[in-house]
């Protein structure tokens, strides 16, 4: 099933508990709002975690299925699709829009080292080779 809002949301604006839910279902896969409130590092009702669940999905990040009743609930999109929309809104307000910069200021502050950057590198070569030629853009 596919999640009825589209992935705009913003997730640096996600609270902490969204986020420990969100990781919780990216770990687990499919999951119900007992599985996850058995998870979490702290007594919450059964119905606030329904509340955060319905809300994570409202914003796109969840989806759910009924079985028996139950509601089953899965992610709409990858950690890593997050991720990047995460690290673009990053790119947009503090590097204006240039992933260069970002990626330069990782290496100048130490958050990301030189050979990691240069896998990275590797293994983006390594995708333009095996992804399908870009289309053209028709000229009007």
């Amino acid at each position: 099933m596919t999640g009825n809002t589209p992935s705009t949301h913003d997730p640096a604006e996600l609270g902490e508990l969204e986020r420990s839910i969100l990781f919780i279902v990216w770990h687990k896969g499919t999951v119900t709002a007992e599985q996850v409130r058995e998870e979490l590092d702290r007594p919450l009702k059964d119905s606030t975690v329904r509340t955060v669940l319905r809300r994570l999905e409202e914003k796109g990040y969840l989806t759910h299925s009924v079985e028996n009743r139950t509601f089953l609930y899965s992610p709409a999109e990858s950690r890593q699709r997050v991720a990047g929309r995460a690290v673009q809104r990053i790119v947009d307000w503090f590097c204006e829009g240039s992933v260069e910069a970002l990626l330069v200021g990782m290496v100048d502050s130490k958050v990301l080292g030189r050979a990691e950057l240069q896998r990275l590198a590797e293994r983006i070569a390594n995708a333009k080779k095996t992804a399908p030629p870009a289309k053209k853009e028709a000229k009007s």
